[in-house]
């Protein structure tokens, strides 16, 4: 079994300068949950890893954060969606840690706790960060250009060529990752534009 490993901010919900530190502060991008429920329809784990290192600076919670990824599953479930799996890492880059990407460390505890193969899966973000962590474990890196991702498309093209692939939102995306998994599918599955977490 593989999976797809989806960033929080920048893919699924807007990127803020001041981090998003509480419920009211999370918004869903356009297209994220219809992309969540159209990807969900390929029968694949769908697992966030995000980098929350407001935890450690001290500008949120650990229970905020838990607050936050519980709404935005129960949202996306009420969409037709799912996120089987949110793991986040709390450190500030100082630390050291393990886990904070471009460490592999949650894309392997997932593959660990659920069998999943990473050479077979996916990894959808919007930095230079989430695609290094792609493939530093074999995975399909792609790029979406919300969030951070327009500012980080020409040093991420100048650090690793063209070993990824592109996509303008998480709608691109999905619409790359179900075209791969069921080549003949029909072009009504993509989705199309709209006006118990586990921590790591």
């Amino acid at each position: 079994m593989h999976a797809i490993f989806l960033d929080r901010d920048g893919v699924i919900c807007e990127n803020r300068s001041d981090y998003v530190k509480t419920w009211d502060e999370f918004k869903f991008l356009p297209g994220a949950k219809e992309s969540l429920a159209a990807l969900s329809r390929l029968g694949l784990p769908i697992i966030v890893i995000t980098n929350q290192s407001a935890i450690h600076r001290g500008y949120t919670t650990a229970a905020a954060v838990d607050d936050i990824h519980r709404r935005m599953v129960s949202e996306i479930r009420a969409a037709g969606g799912r996120i089987d799996r949110v793991l986040y890492c709390p450190h500030r880059p100082d630390e050291g840690c393990a886990c904070r990407k471009p460490r592999a460390g949650m894309l392997r505890r997932a593959a660990e706790e659920l069998r999943l193969d990473l050479r077979r899966s996916y990894m959808v973000g919007d930095a230079l960060t989430d695609l290094q962590v792609g493939l530093a474990v074999g995975a399909t890196p792609v790029m979406v250009l919300t969030g951070r991702g327009f500012r980080q498309l020409l040093p991420s093209l100048r650090a690793l060529g063209d070993n990824f692939f592109v996509a303008r939102s998480i709608m691109g995306a999905a619409a790359h990752i179900i075209g791969a998994e069921v080549p003949s599918l029909p072009p009504k599955f993509v989705p199309q534009p709209l006006s118990s977490p586990i921590h790591g």
